[in-house]
């Protein structure tokens, strides 16, 4: 076996590997259990993949218990992993480099080689799901025969389709025929779509993924007594979704599903990368195949993936953006320089700063107090607060003594002396320059010397702020994201006085808070707003110059934006968007040129161009019928798309060259975690330089 897959064990030589550990448990009755746990080796921070030399290794030790099964030595094989994982997946890093179709292939070959031990060893197999457990891990834990999950583990899921693959090593076979299609395809399309999401332990067994859920303290323990129950014959495994897809009603079910999985796809990505529809395609015709003629087209499915721009391009934003640089942002002090912070103030109640106050308190676990004007105000921010955290507990997510605790950490006054004793006081009140001066001076009047300042603001300058404060040093541009919970991008602007004290316990608060940091210089709108609303300025410009607003509209969609830009418009609020491009336009001129148009909508109090009409239909809001004027230079798509791509090379040029952030790679970092940009364009940077506009407009590339 070893020398039919050499070609790609030199190709990934540097694989860490995960080695397949065995020992034998003896069951009450008797019987014997053997324990095969995969482990890296490394400390429990560093997750554990599969490349090729693991695969070889684990193949082996199958072969080893399979023999011993035959032979009536051992009743049973479970497999785990180390503490907190059970297998990350491939190694998608190495993975990169296979860009020969037989190396694809070999390694699309390998996971169903291994894969398919598990289920036909001859003895009943399980898997104790201890941790993490994602792509090919999930997919081994499919393998099994029976599955156990730890209430605490995280993150299991198939992400193939946000990753630019398909579930290649049976999930895509074996997980609808568990857990029904319609949660499958959730599972494989709806999640990795939607901001990657995963399951957690109990959604797991919930979903039927998972037979058993056991706690962490004695999760082994257990699922050993679960595994010597089933082999002794006493206990019986019902699946309530399992489904047959040669039944008739289930077979309607499960195109069904696949239509409105594509439907979905479609809605998100517009046909703009290849995987999620690669994953329909073999789950549709899966349906009516065996496994093993449903691994032929997985194997195919893969060996064509492996080799799309679309896949290096997501490796290279998951892995060396978000994975990568993500977690060592360019420009972050020492942690050493970081100061404890005990008890958090926020400025506000509304809803963003009842958001911030929420995160604030889940991820730190301090008490934290909010503020506003007058005790209806607060009353109504507490109300929201408490209001989240009871949702969290109804989905499972916290027990009722953490939910205690948590709501006992939050409280409201209306006096800013509540922030006495406060280390951190962030505002997130109304977006004008002079009400945050004088929330900062009645906040630094109040609170010690060594209190940090932090402000949301989205376009406001954070230097104009510190003018007049006694410690402009302790003074930071926090700048999150809406909905808080939900966006990871947290933008650290540090002005000429802000010390790297204050910077440091910034950058610490963030990654407390699980946010991606990123370091930038205190600029107008700083970076995603900035690159944002120059693009969404340019096809309000094509608009009001006489284009159709269907055209102006869908001109971007070759670029596969999780949101067209009036529909992104109509969510951040035609007000919000028109002050932050006033203070873009104050700054940087006509390259945010203020729409007429778009000051009627807002004299009008219209919120959105699109509205749904009886039959469902996307139609324009008939109440801005009259209200608009037009010019008589109407645009082409390709037209708009081209404008765009050359505004956008043009303004994240001079943003660099002003020195708002360290590298293009921060701005690929900033857009793929601020705006969701897609991770198959491999970076607004790379894109740029990809489709020319970056030679176009600055006469060079940004990545070379």
């Amino acid at each position: 076996m070893t020398q039919d897959y050499s070609a790609v064990t030199e190709l990934m030589h540097d694989e860490t590997v995960t080695h397949s550990f065995t020992k034998d448990v003896q069951l009450p009755d008797g019987k014997t259990l053997v324990l095969l746990t995969l482990d890296n080796g490394l400390d429990h921070k560093k997750p554990t993949t599969l490349g090729p030399s693991g695969l070889i290794e684990l193949r082996a030790e199958l072969e080893k218990q399979a023999a011993r099964a035959k032979a009536g030595e051992i009743h049973g094989l479970a497999i785990t992993g180390k503490p907190y994982f059970l297998i990350a997946g491939a190694d998608l890093s190495a993975v990169t480099r296979l860009s020969a179709p037989e190396h694809a292939t070999a390694m699309a070959t390998l996971g169903h080689r291994a894969y398919d031990l598990l289920a036909d060893l001859g003895v009943p197999t399980f898997a104790f799901i201890n941790g993490l457990a994602l792509g090919g891990g999930l997919e081994i834990a499919l393998a099994c025969n029976y599955r156990t999950v730890s209430t605490t583990a995280g993150a299991l899921g198939l992400p193939e389709a946000f990753l630019g693959l398909i579930p290649g090593w049976a999930g895509v076979y074996r997980l609808p025929r568990l857990i029904g299609p319609e949660n499958a395809l959730k599972v494989m399309v709806e999640n990795p779509l939607n901001n990657n999401r995963t399951l957690s332990g109990p959604a797991a067994h919930k979903l039927g993924v998972a037979d058993a859920l056991f706690e962490p303290a004695d999760f082994i323990e257990n699922s050993v007594k679960f595994a010597g129950s089933v082999l002794s014959g006493e206990l019986e495994v019902l699946r309530e979704n399992s489904v047959d897809p040669s039944d008739p009603e289930v077979a309607r079910r499960w195109l069904d599903a696949a239509d409105r999985a594509e439907k979905f796809v479609d809605a998100k990505l517009s046909g703009a990368t290849p995987a999620p529809y690669k994953v329909l395609e073999v789950f549709r015709k899966g349906m009516t195949l065996t496994q093993a003629q449903s691994a032929e087209l997985e194997i195919a499915a893969l060996t064509e993936l492996m080799a799309t721009h679309e896949f290096k391009n997501t490796v290279y934003s998951f892995l060396d953006l978000v994975q990568k640089r993500g977690k060592r942002p360019a420009g972050a002090p020492s942690a050493k320089l970081a100061r404890p912070v005990t008890k958090v103030g926020v400025v506000g109640a509304g809803l963003m700063a009842s958001q911030l106050a929420l995160l604030f308190v889940r991820r730190l676990n301090v008490p934290v107090i909010i503020t506003d004007l007058d005790q209806s105000r607060v009353d109504k921010g507490l109300a929201y607060i408490h209001g989240e955290i009871d949702k969290l507990q109804t989905k499972g997510r916290m027990s009722q003594d953490a939910v205690n605790r948590t709501k006992a950490l939050v409280s409201g006054s209306v006096t800013k002396e509540a922030f006495a004793d406060a280390d951190f006081v962030i505002e997130a009140v109304f977006e004008e320059l002079n009400v945050k001066k004088q929330v900062f001076a009645e906040v630094e009047a109040v609170v010690s010397a060594e209190c940090i300042l932090a402000t949301n603001t989205s376009s406001l300058s954070v230097t104009e702020m510190g003018k007049e404060l006694a410690h402009p040093e302790r003074l930071v541009g926090f700048h999150f994201f809406n909905p808080v919970a939900v966006m990871p991008l947290l933008e650290i602007a540090a002005t000429q006085w802000t010390n790297e004290s204050t910077v440091a316990t910034a950058f610490a608060l963030g990654k407390n808070l699980r946010k991606t940091t990123v370091r930038t210089k205190d600029a107008t709108a700083f970076v995603v707003n900035r690159v944002l609303l120059r693009l969404m300025s340019e096809v309000q410009a094509a608009f009001d110059e006489g284009t159709d607003a269907l055209t102006a509209d869908t001109a971007l969609r070759p670029m596969g934006l999780p949101m067209t830009p009036f529909t992104l418009l109509s969510m951040v609020g035609l007000p919000v968007a028109q002050h932050v491009n006033e203070s873009l336009n104050a700054s940087f001129g006509e390259r945010f040129a203020i729409s007429e148009n778009l000051g009627k909508l807002i004299d009008a109090k219209i919120t959105t161009l699109w509205i749904k009409d009886d039959k469902g239909a996307q139609i324009l809001n008939p109440e801005m019928d009259g209200l608009l004027s037009f010019g008589d230079k109407p645009s082409s798509k390709e037209q708009i798309l081209i404008r765009v791509q050359d505004a956008l090379a043009e303004e994240i040029g001079l943003l660099l060259a002003e020195g708002v952030v360290a590298e293009a790679a921060d701005v690929d970092l900033c857009m793929i975690t601020g705006a969701g940009w897609p991770m198959h364009l491999g970076g607004i940077t790379p894109y740029l330089d990809q489709v020319g506009a970056s030679d176009r407009v600055n006469g060079k590339k940004f990545n070379s």
